[in-house]
């Protein structure tokens, strides 16, 4: 932990010479997109669930109040799996691990690295919309990183809706 606040230390250091010299905008490295995530271990599909009339709430319910937007508990699920597509190989594994109260282990789609805050909550309160970081997840049945989380992107975001990029908005500098 030391370490890492040090880090960031020296990175606003380096920003802040780096702004002396009259360079103002950061170029993020190169990412190689879409980046593939590793097989889930219960397969979903957002397609399929939207047609049903799922929305991004029903199944990541604290987006609009908390910093993460949450997974559904198995009991969410098995509301409607109870009864539907109980048929299904996938479904029977979700019906035995609810049943047996085993945690899964998901494999995260999108994340920005842990020095950097991502507030759900607050994206959501300034009215953007899930597709605009994520993609469009309604038309996939397996999820892959499609769009960049750069440090980049999400300050030319910020910068289109005039809010501030200040390094500590985002980054906890030590302080």
């Amino acid at each position: 932990m030391r370490l890492a606040k040090a880090a960031l230390a020296l990175l606003a250091l380096a920003a802040g010479l780096w702004a002396q010299r009259g360079v103002t905008e950061y170029v993020s490295p190169p990412e190689n997109l879409p980046r593939a995530v590793p097989t889930q271990p219960i397969a979903f599909s957002h397609k399929v669930h939207v047609a049903a009339g799922a929305q991004c709430l029903d199944c990541h319910p604290t987006a609009t109040k908390k910093a993460r937007a949450g997974l559904p508990k198995f009991e969410d699920c098995m509301l409607c799996h109870q009864t539907i597509a109980t048929d299904r190989p996938e479904v029977q594994k979700l019906a035995l691990l609810a049943g047996q109260k085993i945690r899964v282990d998901w494999n995260r789609v999108y994340q920005v690295p842990e020095f950097v805050f991502f507030n759900h909550r607050k994206h959501l309160a300034a009215e953007l919309e899930c597709g605009q970081c994520h993609g469009p997840v309604e038309s996939r049945d397996v999820l892959a990183q499609e769009l960049s989380t750069s440090m980049t992107t999400c300050m030319n975001c910020h910068a289109e809706r005039n809010v501030s990029n200040h390094c500590y908005f985002c980054h906890d500098l030590g302080q």
